[in-house]
């Protein structure tokens, strides 16, 4: 496919007379891992909802070169778009198995009947939940539930994943292994939104990067730059708890806006 694969244009979300999100234009392109960075409240979690389709917008979205705007959230979802929100929203009482056949209901009403080898799959990208599958859901760990939650949306075969805040709350260790998950995705077909305050965990395995302060990109360029870039370093990686990934540094909203829009070549 030529072009992006998903491609927003002026992006703006308002609760009342407060505009979270302001003209955000972002692309993703096939096969690429897309990080968006930035201190909580700048509105990341505000974007990923618009793109979703679960929070109301203004600006244009494109999705595999159509006009995707207009569409509903489920009807994003055959297309191919799924988001694994921040708080998981799983089926406490549910069996982890359930859960992720939840995750084909979309698939299953198209007359679809693989979930069983693709939850296989998803077995194979989380061993974890294989040994846990007749587990309610509810009792497990943070990060058996963020295994759970990606397993889940990866039932609706996405070629694009969008991952909000994946490290929330999780051990190191855990955090490293979603992100290894993360990464292994890509061999499998599928492209990656990741929306993180853990700038330097979401840097280390994303291609494409921007950073988001009050509602707006105000820096964007290669991953590899980004997290060299000074203002960068200064604003968030210089905050972060070395060697604590995905625990928020509680000054790091404090920090400092960057300015300007910049783009790094």
């Amino acid at each position: 496919m030529a072009g992006p694969l998903l491609e927003a244009r002026n992006i703006s979300v308002s609760y009342g007379k407060i505009e979270a999100v302001r003209s955000v234009s972002l692309k993703v392109a096939p096969g690429q891992i897309v990080a968006v960075i930035g201190p909580n409240g700048a509105g990341k979690t505000s974007l990923l909802n618009a793109l979703m389709g679960v929070q109301p917008s203004t600006g244009e979205l494109f999705y595999q070169g159509k006009p995707a705007g207009d569409l509903m959230a489920e009807d994003r979802v055959d297309q191919g778009l799924s988001l694994v929100p921040e708080k998981r929203e799983l089926f406490g009482d549910m069996s982890v198995a359930d859960n992720l056949t939840l995750g084909a209901y979309s698939r299953y009403a198209r007359g679809e009947r693989d979930h069983e080898s693709e939850r296989e799959k998803v077995y194979g990208l989380f061993p974890r939940l294989r040994e846990r599958r007749d587990q309610r859901a509810g009792t497990l760990s943070g990060g058996e539930r963020q295994m759970l939650a990606v397993g889940r949306a990866l039932m609706a075969r996405p070629a694009l994943l969008m991952l909000d805040e994946p490290s929330l709350g999780l051990a190191p260790l855990i955090v490293r292994e979603i992100f290894r998950t993360v990464v292994s995705l890509r061999e499998h077909g599928v492209s990656l939104l990741i929306v993180e305050q853990n700038a330097k965990a979401a840097l280390q395995v994303s291609d494409y990067g921007y950073v988001i302060e009050r509602g707006e990109v105000v820096l964007e360029g290669p991953a590899l730059q980004l997290s060299q870039d000074p203002q960068v370093v200064a604003s968030y990686l210089g905050l972060a708890r070395e060697g604590v990934p995905g625990t928020p540094d509680p000054g790091i909203a404090e920090t400092p806006a960057i300015g300007e829009r910049t783009r790094i070549q």
